[in-house]
């Protein structure tokens, strides 16, 4: 089942969240620009309230909150209801994927990436930013986990578990990303890009699906 309460419920504390850490919500989105094409019809595989896919120029938007949909079709996206593990959309309708943060909040990841590969185009590619469970900031929202309305139900991944998954379900890696060096109480300016992974706690991965 998707885990939809906590957004529907608090949604506006949701949205509150990157206004109180705009330093790192602004991190994150620099962090992924470089992967997300520029060109193309794209979608956000749990776009939530649209926060990364308006700004990155990104057409539509799936999530399973309702709540939520309704902040994101504000922000200019084109909604749609659904879950990540069954997409409602045809074979090869897209040209690029954008998944941040629902990895850790779907019932299961490789689900959700057969069905991203489902819905690519062959040589489209998939961009996922992440929480890495390794990092010193994945580590303490799960000492803290319970306290979290958001993260409470959530399954925390590693970087290494992620790579195994997209290799798994079809895809090349091209490359990683990786910023938020800091706890996120100290974040309190922006961060840039660092390549690869295993410094920093927001990690991105963009994969291709091979063209056959």
């Amino acid at each position: 089942m998707p885990r939809v309460a906590p957004f529907e419920a608090h949604h506006q504390r949701y949205e509150a969240w990157f206004e109180k850490h705009e330093a790192a919500y602004i991190s994150e989105l620099l962090a992924l620009r470089p992967f997300v094409p520029w060109e193309g019809y794209g979608v956000e595989i749990g776009v939530g309230s649209g926060r990364f896919a308006a700004p990155l120029g990104i057409q539509v938007g799936v999530d399973p909150s309702p709540a939520m949909l309704l902040h994101a079709s504000a922000r200019g996206i084109k909604v749609v209801e659904g879950v990540a593990e069954n997409l409602p959309f045809e074979v090869g309708t897209f040209d690029y994927a954008l998944v941040v943060t629902t990895i850790c909040f779907v019932d299961s990841p490789v689900k959700m990436l057969a069905e991203a590969y489902r819905v690519l185009k062959p040589g489209g590619r998939l961009v996922i930013g992440f929480i890495d469970r390794e990092s010193a900031l994945g580590q303490d929202y799960l000492a803290h986990q319970d306290e979290s309305v958001f993260y409470r139900e959530a399954t925390f991944i590693s970087a290494d578990e992620v790579e195994q998954l997209l290799l798994e379900t079809g895809f090349s890696i091209d490359a990683w990303g990786q910023t938020l060096a800091r706890p996120l109480s100290e974040t309190r300016e922006i961060e840039s890009l660092r390549a690869g992974r295993g410094q920093c706690a927001f990690v991105v991965v963009a994969a291709t699906k091979e063209d056959w």
